[in-house]
C-alpha cells in the first residue's frame, strides 16, 4: 500500500518555527526568549549549509521535469523561511527590545548611537576593533575576496572627487571580537553592536572619500565533505584536509540587508560568485545567534537555574564499579549530576584492577575531562580502545584533536569507515577482581559529553548485566576490525539492537506483535520517543498498526516524516513536540506487550542515516524499578499542556488546550527525581 510521507526539510522548517513559537511566548523570562531567537537564527544557518544544497539540487530536478512551482520544496521552503523571518523581526524589535528598554537595558538596533558615550564607542574602535578590519577593493584590488562562510562583512560604496566610485569590502571581525560592546551611562546599559562601532566610524577608515553607502550581508555555504572511497591515505589526513576547503564550498544563501541598489547587489553577485544561490533581503544584522552572548546580567530576565540531582547512595568509600555489580542504575541529565559518568572513566582510569577500557565517541566536549581520563589510563599502561567518528559534522576538527592526543598517549585508536559513521553511545571496562574477569557498561542515549549534558536531556544507563555486556564486547571487537559493513560479519545480537545488523528488524518484529495483538481483540499501544523521524519502513510498519487498531502516541522533536491523524491511514497515531528550557534528545521505545511492557532506548532516531549508514545501539531495560521510571517521565511528556504542541496533518505545531492541571513536563520530571528514593531494591 502506497502511503503519504511529509517532506524532510520542510518539516525540519516547521520544527524550527516551534523554537520560534518560544520567542513569541509572553510567559517566557526576556532573555529566555532572546536566546530561543539566537537558536532559530543558528538553526537557520544551519539549514542553509546541511539541506538548502539538497534542495537546490531537488529543485534544479523539478526545473527539467517541469514540476509545478507550487509542489516544488525550494518555493515551499523559501515561502516558510520568509514567513517565520518576518515574524522573527516582529518580536524581536516590537516586543523584546522594548522589554530590555523597560529594564534599563538600551539595545541600539538600527539606531543613532546616544552623543554622551559616543567617545567611548570611538575609543573602542581605535584600540580593539581597528586592528581586525582589512578593507579589499572588489573591482581592481590587489588581493581576490572570497567570503568565508558565515562571516560578517560590509559592501562600502564610496566616492571620488574628480572620479568614478569604487566599492569596498570591509570585514565586521565578530569572529575576533566580541559581536557586543556594552557601556553604563546614567543608570542605563546600553548595548552596540560591532556592525553599528564600524559604521559609526567609517569615515577615520575612509577619510579622503564620501561614503554613498554602506550594506551589510554573508554568504552562507555548504558544508558537505567530500571523502573519497579509494582515497589510500589515512581517513584522519584526508578529512583534515577537506575541513580546510570546507568555507570555501558552493554558496546556498546570500544574505543581505534591505535597501540594497540594484546595481551594487549585482556587482557583489558577480564579483562573489553567488549567482545560484537563494539571494534572501534579511534584516540590518545577521548572525543574530550572536545574541546568545547578548550581555545582560539581569537575574529576573532569565530562568531560574535547577541544581543537576546527586546520588548520595553511591558513597565515596565504595568503588562505582562495586556499586554497578549490585544492580542497574541510571541517570537522566540534565535533571541529575553528570559527575556520576564523570566519576565511571576517571576511576578506570586509576583502578589498578582495570584492565581494558573501550568506548565510543561522537562529539565531546572540547576541554573533555573524559578524554583526558582515557589519556591517563593509556599513559598507566591499561589498554584503551577507542571509537573516534571523525565525520561527526562541525565536530570533525574537535575530534581529531583528540583523537591524535589518545594515540600520542598510546591508545587505540579505531575509526570507522568513510561510508558508515558509528553514532553508538556505549563504553565497557575490563576489571580482573580477585582472579575473576568482571566487566561495567554504560550504554546511553546521548554522547559523553559533560558540556551538552547541561542542556540535552539524555539518559545514561550503568549495568554489570553479563548478556549485555558480553555483546557490547563483540560489538568492540567488530568495531576494531574496520569492516565496510556487517555484511560477511555475523554476530547475533540477542539483547542489543544494533544497526547494520538487527535494530530495523528487531523494532518491525516488536510493532508486528503489538499488530498481532490487535488484531485478535487485544490491548495494544506503542509509546516513542525520538529526535527524528523519516525511515519509510519503520514509518510504513507504523501506519499499518495505526489502521489495525494498535494507540500509537509519539513524542517527536523535530524532523517528522509520518504525516498523524489520517482517517483510514494514521487516525491511531499522535504526535507531539516539546521545547522547554533544555533540548529533549533522548530516544525510548514502549511496547505494550500485552501488559508486560518492553522498554528500549539508545542512540537511533528513525532515520535513513541512522538505519542504513551508521552503528547504532539501542538496549534493553531488563531492571523494573529502571523501567517503571522511564515509562513514569514519558507519561508526564504525554500529559504536557504548557510547553506541548501537537502536530496535526499538515505537520504545523498546534498548542495544546490549558487545562487544569497544568502540567509543564520537564519542571514536573525534576520535581519527580526530586522525590525519588535511591532505593536498589
Amino acid at each position: 500500500m502506497e502511503y503519504s510521507f511529509f517532506d524532510r526539510d520542510l518539516s525540519w522548517l516547521l520544527f524550527n518555527e516551534r523554537i520560534l513559537m518560544e520567542a513569541e511566548s509572553e510567559e517566557l523570562p526576556v532573555m529566555e526568549r532572546v536566546n530561543f531567537l539566537a537558536i532559530f537564527s543558528s538553526n537557520l544557518d544551519e539549514f542553509y549549509r546541511v539541506r538548502m544544497p539538497v534542495v537546490m539540487a531537488l529543485h534544479k530536478l523539478n526545473l527539467h521535469n517541469k514540476t509545478d512551482e507550487s509542489e516544488d520544496v525550494l518555493y515551499k521552503a523559501q515561502q516558510l523561511v520568509e514567513a517565520q523571518q518576518n515574524r522573527f523581526g516582529m518580536v524581536f524589535t516590537g516586543r523584546l527590545i522594548p522589554l530590555l528598554k523597560e529594564n534599563n537595558v538600551n539595545l541600539l538596533f538600527n539606531e543613532a548611537i546616544p552623543a554622551s558615550i559616543a567617545d567611548r564607542v570611538s575609543d573602542y574602535f581605535y584600540s580593539q576593533v581597528l586592528a581586525f578590519l582589512q578593507p579589499i577593493d572588489i573591482v581592481g584590488g590587489k588581493k581576490q575576496f572570497f567570503p568565508e562562510n558565515n562571516r560578517l562583512y560590509f559592501l562600502v560604496n564610496l566616492g571620488l572627487e574628480k572620479e568614478k566610485e569604487r566599492s569596498v569590502i570591509l570585514n565586521i571581525p565578530s569572529n575576533q571580537l566580541p559581536r557586543f560592546f556594552s557601556v553604563n551611562e546614567d543608570g542605563k546599559q546600553y548595548i552596540i553592536f560591532l556592525d553599528d562601532i564600524i559604521r559609526y566610524n567609517l569615515n577615520k577608515i575612509f577619510k579622503t572619500e564620501e561614503i554613498k553607502g554602506c550594506y551589510s550581508f554573508k554568504i552562507t555555504r555548504d558544508a558537505e565533505l567530500e571523502l573519497s572511497d579509494d582515497y589510500d591515505g589515512d581517513v584522519q589526513e584526508q578529512i583534515e584536509k577537506q575541513l580546510q576547503k570546507r568555507d570555501q564550498g558552493l554558496a546556498t544563501r546570500f544574505l543581505h540587508q534591505p535597501g540594497i541598489p540594484l546595481r551594487i547587489l549585482h556587482l557583489i553577485e558577480d564579483k562573489l560568485g553567488v549567482q545560484g544561490s537563494s539571494i534572501v533581503e534579511g534584516g540590518f544584522y545577521h548572525n543574530l545567534k550572536d545574541l546568545m552572548g547578548l550581555p545582560v546580567s539581569i537575574p529576573s530576565l532569565k530562568y531560574t537555574k535547577w541544581a543537576p540531582l546527586v546520588n548520595r547512595q553511591i558513597s565515596a568509600d565504595e568503588s562505582i564499579f562495586d556499586y554497578i555489580d549490585k544492580g542497574d542504575c541510571i541517570f537522566h541529565a540534565p535533571y541529575q549530576s553528570y559527575n556520576a559518568i564523570l566519576r565511571f572513566f576517571n576511576e578506570a582510569a586509576i583502578d589498578e584492577n582495570v584492565e581494558e577500557i573501550s568506548v565510543t565517541l561522537y562529539r565531546v566536549a572540547s576541554d573533555s575531562r573524559i578524554v583526558n581520563a582515557l589519556i591517563s589510563a593509556a599513559q598507566s599502561g591499561k589498554k584503551v580502545r577507542v571509537l573516534v567518528e571523525l565525520k561527526a559534522r562541525f565536530d570533525e576538527a574537535n575530534n581529531i584533536k583528540w583523537a591524535k592526543r589518545l594515540k600520542t598517549a598510546g591508545a587505540n585508536i579505531i575509526y570507522s569507515d568513510k561510508a558508515i559513521k558509528v553514532h553508538a553511545k556505549v563504553g565497557l571496562v575490563k576489571r580482573l577482581v580477585d582472579g575473576r574477569v568482571k566487566y561495567a557498561g554504560l550504554l546511553a542515549t546521548g554522547n559523553f559529553n559533560e558540556s551538552t549534558a547541561a542542556f540535552y536531556t539524555d539518559h545514561i544507563m550503568m549495568t554489570a548485566n553479563p548478556q549485555l555486556l558480553r555483546e557490547m564486547d563483540l560489538l568492540f571487537i567488530y568495531l576494531g576490525k574496520k569492516a565496510k559493513s556487517a555484511e560477511g560479519y555475523d554476530i547475533d545480537f540477542k539483547h542489543l539492537l544494533v544497526a547494520q545488523f538487527n535494530l530495523q528488524s528487531k523494532f518491525i518484529e516488536l510493532i508486528d506483535r503489538e499488530i498481532e495483538q490487535a488484531r485478535k481483540g487485544n490491548p495494544a499501544g506503542i509509546t516513542i520517543k525520538l529526535n527524528n523521524l523519516e525511515e519509510r519502513v519503520l514509518i510504513g510498519k507504523l501506519y499499518e498498526a495505526s489502521q489495525a487498531g494498535v494507540k500509537i502516541r509519539m513524542i517527536v522533536r523535530s524532523i517528522c516524516c509520518l504525516i498523524p491523524g489520517v482517517p483510514g491511514m494514521s487516525e491511531n497515531i499522535t504526535i507531539r513536540r516539546i521545547v522547554d528550557r533544555y533540548l529533549e534528545h533522548g530516544r525510548i521505545f514502549i511496547f505494550h506487550n500485552g501488559g508486560n511492557q518492553e522498554v528500549f532506548m539508545g542512540s537511533a532516531d528513525w532515520m535513513n542515516r541512522n538505519i542504513y549508514r551508521r552503528i547504532e545501539v539501542c538496549f534493553p531495560v531488563y531492571d523494573e524499578r529502571i523501567r517503571n521510571e522511564v515509562i513514569a517521565m514519558l507519561d508526564i511528556q504525554l500529559a504536557d499542556n504548557v510547553q506541548a504542541v501537537n502536530l496535526n496533518e499538515q505537520l504545523q505545531n498546534i498548542r495544546v488546550d490549558k487545562t487544569e492541571p497544568l502540567v509543564q513536563s520537564q519542571q514536573a520530571i525534576y520535581e519527580l527525581l526530586q522525590q525519588k528514593k535511591y532505593d536498589r531494591g
